[in-house]
């Protein structure tokens, strides 16, 4: 029913633009035709419906067709924009999947890779094919070891996004990857109501801001961290950005400080911070003000619990389970343990604390990272900051900080500086024992700061 259901939605808008990328402009029809004329080379290609597949791809007009078409076709899509090695082991290995399709010059080009016996398929995925839906494999973005193998029901997701009314044409930017949940859910959230998703061909702060100000783009969903890169440029001067309207922000903890400037530099535009993960899918939020970090899971597919200080989601489009590990974050009553510490305050509204696994254990006494970094970027001459725990003799662990200042030549004036700010804040086990001064702040290729953890 919802195959029927998408395919009616995007007829709606037949003659809007539905997907900028570099030079191509696709209009719904068109991107209907190409969904077509996919569906007819899988079938030439030997794909069946039920087959697991990997889409080696960014964005791309070839690339939505083919992710329209894998879902209507009923296989298990694995969306991958980098192919490491690991990867490639993992969704071979783990998630069984015996196609490759990459697109060259928007062309399709098919692989075979592993064929499986069918005695050796995942449960999961016998399970999906029974009741004809189709599935979604997500990697987790984990820097170390195999990657998470994340199994969805493709049908909820795109279920979740059907029913809405279709609004005004609106540009919406595809900046969170193809291949990350985010992604996913911007992807489809704007082909179900209508909008245009413009596509970046360079995720770099100039060419986005750029590519921002050339298709007159009102919605810009991003990370804190990639925010911030574009205010350390002034790029936000740089490049007419008066059509934004509406910046939302998610994947890691927003500071207090940092969302400031960001109203500072985009007064038109409303502030949302969002809220989701791998396995849960994205929740609609509603922020308490545009000027607060504090948010409401305003979505009627979302349930939540705070136990020990960390949330806890039950959502409809819940992921089915790994393909290569226990869910052990899943509790006995079926809540997802997101590993998110939250707080709530009178009117029930939450603020993302940080990550659990972040915490730093100083003697017993817990330690937020981001509550240190909230109050180092009020400091106007601090660029950027991360703050870490490392294995320390006495206390077990010990506050470590790499901080960007061009302001500070001399380490030691950069650690005297950060000592004295902190210092009248904050209590004196939470100040770093060590500030390194660093030309730039790590982060992932989806610009999410990389944090050392403990062990």
């Amino acid at each position: 029913m919802s195959r029927e259901a998408l395919l009616a939605t995007l007829g709606e808008t037949a003659e809007r633009t539905a997907l900028s990328h570099g030079e191509w402009q696709c209009t719904y029809a068109e991107l209907l035709t190409r969904v077509q004329q996919c569906l007819g080379w899988l079938v030439d290609q030997g794909v069946k419906p039920g087959d697991a597949v990997v889409l080696h791809t960014d964005y791309g007009v070839s690339a939505v067709a083919a992710l329209l078409a894998l879902y209507l076709n009923r296989n298990i899509v694995a969306p991958l924009v980098d192919l490491s090695e690991r990867a490639l082991l993992t969704l071979q290995g783990a998630a069984r999947c015996e196609h490759r399709i990459e697109i060259i010059d928007e062309h399709w080009v098919h692989h075979w890779l592993v064929q499986h016996a069918t005695d050796d398929t995942p449960a999961y995925y016998n399970a999906l094919r029974d009741k004809g839906r189709a599935g979604l494999v997500l990697l987790s973005s984990g820097s170390t070891g195999a990657p998470k193998a994340i199994l969805h029901d493709f049908d909820d997701l795109v279920d979740t996004k059907l029913g809405k009314e279709h609004k005004k044409p609106m540009s919406i930017l595809m900046f969170l990857l193809f291949d990350h949940i985010g992604g996913l859910n911007s992807l489809l959230n704007t082909l179900t109501v209508g909008g245009c998703a413009v596509m970046p061909v360079d995720r770099a702060p100039e060419a986005i801001c750029a590519l921002i100000a050339r298709h007159g783009v009102k919605v810009v969903p991003v990370s804190p961290t990639f925010l911030n890169l574009i205010l350390m440029g002034r790029l936000h001067e740089q490049h007419d950005l008066s059509s934004v309207r509406l910046i939302t922000y998610g994947t890691e903890s927003m500071q207090q400080s940092l969302l400031k400037r960001v109203q500072q530099a985009f007064p038109k535009a409303k502030m949302l911070q969002t809220f989701g993960t791998s396995e849960t899918g994205i929740s609609a939020t509603v922020s308490q003000s545009s000027a607060s970090t504090f948010f409401k899971l305003a979505d009627t597919n979302t349930q939540f619990r705070i136990v020990d200080g960390e949330l806890q989601l039950k959502t409809r489009s819940q992921f089915v389970g790994y393909l290569n590990q226990d869910t052990d974050n899943v509790t006995e009553d079926g809540w997802f343990r997101t590993g998110d510490l939250v707080e709530q305050n009178e009117e029930g509204y939450l603020r993302i604390q940080g990550r659990q696994k972040e915490l730093i254990n100083v003697g017993g006494l817990k330690v937020l990272p981001t509550e240190i970094e909230d109050v180092m970027l009020r400091s106007a001459l601090i660029d950027d900051c991360v703050v870490y725990g490392m294995p320390n003799a006495i206390t077990g662990q010990a506050v470590h900080m790499d901080v960007k200042a061009t302001s500070f030549a001399c380490k030691k004036a950069l650690k005297q500086h950060v000592l004295e700010h902190l210092g009248a804040c904050l209590e004196a086990y939470k100040l770093p024992v060590k500030v390194n001064k660093v030309d730039e702040i790590a982060f992932s290729n989806r610009f999410k700061k990389t944090r050392a953890v403990a062990s």
